[in-house]
Parts: structure tokens; C-alpha cells; sequence
């Protein structure tokens, strides 16, 4: 079965290995020159669930070797006071917890796991247009080539064109109301106030703006910010948003809170850029008869979840599960919708949720602020763990066959 993925991110990867793994035939086809927009995020987590359907098709340690492990995330109000602390999910069966990784470490780490295994992969092809042409699937790109396979997969992130070409009513991605940046820094002058151990997340609810960083086990600080805004900023403004003006605007929202944040931002020397945050809460229609969607383009969940790498690490393993096992494409996609889109709907739903914390005004602060350390109190035990199964239990057995 010939499969044409567009997109070579963590989901077309991940999805050319597990396709690659299944028997198909898959191919990838990526808009960009090297890899799939790396500068849109410096870093990310891997929760256990998505290190668990990496490991299916034997990909886990392209996240192991690279990342580090990272446990717990401590939560502290703008005043600097400790909110509490809960575990970032459990540890799977053999002691491995939720890493942290380079977005960039990720994406080359799971493009060499893929050519290595035979997955042929294309540059400068940015998909324009598709149709079915007799059973057959036909993909056309902006550089006047075609491709022509028995199923698409759509791997090509929040701003799909495989989504809209299954369905021209899919909505589009929807503005979170926040802004996304971090960066990596390190050096003198930056350590006071720094009270955090390799690997743990301090997430800082601030004034003006939501922060957090991390601590490598090497001591450098990866940080991130999500600046609000009302209004979503345009393409050509967040081109022309100097890292120089950028780090004066995140100064100045930080400087109102008794925390590192102002400090850390004001001592990173290199370029970063600021980028809008979008998430996807339903998508009606996620395949036609030989096109199908996956990851961000089926359904975006806001960062603040954890869980964007992870889903569309689920789904690309459940996707070439049901391509191996069930008789035809047609069915094949029918059976991963209905093993995928119940869970991944909840799971935008709960990072909405987290994500509404981040721009809450004084009343909705103050409450918070008094509710959470009791909320947290009890995070990292039994009963609060077993209520959060759903979203880190999740497991794929690969040997099983797909009935449907």
C-alpha cells in the first residue's frame, strides 16, 4: 500500500516509521527545505503515554537519549509564593517518566530514525490540492509535481491543507488569546532565584503573564512565556517582531512579579521568536475515503496540556495499525477515528481548560491563589493519580490486531 504523508513532523515521522513497521509503503513529503518549521517552539515535553507509542514501533529512544527526565512541575503565584507541586504524569512499567526535549532534537532525531529505515522523503513540496482518481489518491504540490498512492495522510500541522481539501466547512484553528516564545540561556548574574531541581517545571502564574522554565541537567535554563493579547497578531507582524523588541515587551510584563522570569528573559542572549497559540477543538470530518488527518491537523491541543507530540505519536502508531489489519482504506480510517477521536477531544478539552488559567484577571487570581494549595495538596497521591489514568495510561499493544 503506498501511503504519501505530508508533513515531516513528529506526526508524518512517527507515521512513516510506523507505516514502514506495518508493511506499507510510505513516503513524506515536507513543505520545508530541512525539517517542519523549527522555529515555531524551542522545546517540549513527551508524556509517558506518547513515549509508550513510541515505543511500540521502537522510536522511544530517539527521546530518551536526547531529553532528560522531568518529574514534577511546581506551581508559584506572581508574589513568588509556592502554590504546590504535582507529579507530571506516572512512570511506565520500567521506571521511565516524561521527558523534556529539543523540538529541534526531536524532529531530526525521528527524520534519521525514519530514512533509516528506508522511508523515502521529499523537500519543497507544499501540498496545493488532492483528489481521488479511481481508487487512487493524487496529490498535487505548489512546485507543479503530483504523488499518487492509495491513501494521503495529512500530517501537515494546525494549518492544514489536507484538512480543508477532505472538507472545505472544516473550521479553521482557533486563537487561544496567547502568544508562545522561550529560549535557552545560561551564565552568571541569572542563578539567584533559581529554585529548581534538573528537570522539574517551575510554572509561574504571573501578573501580566504566564512563564515557566526548567533546568537542564546541565545547568542551562529553558524558559517560556506566553504573553497575552486579545487580538491575534498577523503574519507580518510577528515577522517584523525584533527579538530585541520582544524581549523589552516580556520585561516589561515580567518585571510586575517577584520571580526570575524578567531576569532570565533579559539575560538570554540569542534570537527568539514569538508566535501565536491556536488549538482545534472539533473537527467534523477527519478523512474522506483516501484522505485522513492526524496530529495538529486533526485536532491542535494548547500547549499548556503536554500532550501535542504525544497525540500525534498515538496517532500515527494507531493509524498504521489499522491500515495493517483492517481490509480497506475506507474502513481502515473509520476504525482509527473511532479508536482516536473520543480521546483526543477530551484531551483539547482539558488543555483548554489549563490553558484558560493563563488570563485570568485580579478576582479569578485571587481565588485561584487561595484554592490551589488545597487542590494540590494531595496531586501526587493515589486517588488524584488514578483520576488522571485516563490521560497517561493510555497504551498501545502493536502485536494486537485491529478488529472492525
Amino acid at each position: 500500500m503506498r501511503v504519501l504523508i505530508v508533513g515531516g513532523g513528529v506526526a508524518g515521522a512517527v507515521a512513516g516509521i510506523a507505516a514502514k513497521k506495518a508493511g506499507l509503503d510510505p513516503v513524506i513529503y515536507e513543505a520545508y527545505e530541512h525539517s517542519s518549521g523549527l522555529a515555531h517552539g524551542v522545546y517540549l515535553t513527551v508524556a509517558v503515554n506518547g513515549l509508550d507509542a513510541l515505543r511500540a514501533v521502537d522510536a522511544d529512544k530517539v527521546v530518551t537519549s536526547a531529553g532528560f527526565p522531568s518529574s514534577h512541575m511546581c506551581f508559584l503565584s506572581g508574589t513568588g509564593k509556592r502554590l504546590g507541586a504535582m507529579p507530571i504524569g506516572p512512570a511506565l512499567a520500567d521506571g521511565t517518566v516524561t521527558h523534556t526535549i529539543r523540538r529541534a532534537d526531536l524532529y531530526d532525531g525521528l527524520y534519521e530514525e525514519a530514512a533509516r529505515r528506508g522511508v523515502p522523503i521529499e523537500h519543497g513540496k507544499r501540498l496545493v490540492g488532492a483528489e481521488t482518481v479511481g481508487g487512487r489518491v493524487v496529490a498535487h504540490f505548489a512546485d507543479g509535481g503530483t504523488a499518487e498512492g492509495d491513501l494521503l495522510v495529512g500530517a501537515d500541522g494546525v494549518h492544514s491543507a489536507t484538512r480543508s481539501i477532505i472538507d472545505p466547512a472544516n473550521p479553521a484553528p482557533r486563537y487561544t488569546g496567547l502568544g508562545n516564545t522561550g529560549a535557552f540561556t545560561r551564565g552568571a548574574g541569572i542563578d539567584a532565584g533559581i529554585d529548581a531541581d534538573p528537570g522539574d517545571y517551575m510554572m509561574i502564574w504571573g501578573r501580566n503573564c504566564f512563564f515557566g522554565y526548567t533546568v537542564s541537567p546541565d545547568g542551562e535554563i529553558w524558559w517560556f512565556a506566553n504573553p497575552p493579547r486579545a487580538t491575534e497578531r498577523s503574519r507580518e507582524e510577528l515577522r517584523d517582531l525584533t527579538t530585541e523588541r520582544l524581549r523589552e515587551e516580556l520585561v516589561g510584563l515580567l518585571s510586575a512579579d517577584r520571580t526570575p522570569g524578567a531576569r532570565i528573559v533579559r539575560a538570554t542572549s540569542g534570537d527568539f521568536p514569538l508566535t501565536n497559540q491556536y488549538d482545534l477543538p472539533n473537527v467534523p470530518t477527519w478523512h474522506g475515503d483516501r484522505m485522513v488527518v492526524i496530529g495538529d491537523a486533526a485536532h491542535a491541543v494548547s500547549p499548556a496540556s503536554g500532550q501535542g507530540a504525544s497525540l500525534a505519536a498515538e496517532d500515527a502508531v494507531t493509524l498504521a495499525r489499522c491500515l495493517r489489519d483492517v481490509p480497506d482504506v475506507p474502513r481502515a480510517l473509520a476504525a482509527y477515528e473511532a479508536l482516536r477521536r473520543e480521546r483526543v477531544e477530551r484531551v483539547v478539552a482539558w488543555g483548554s481548560g489549563m490553558n484558560n488559567t493563563k488570563k485570568q484577571g485580579l478576582t479569578g487570581r485571587v481565588l485561584r491563589d487561595v484554592a490551589l494549595p488545597l487542590i494540590l495538596r494531595n496531586a501526587g497521591g493515589p486517588k488524584a493519580m488514578a483520576k488522571m489514568a485516563w490521560l497517561f495510561e493510555h497504551h498501545i499493544d502493536w502485536e494486537g490486531p485491529v478488529s472492525f
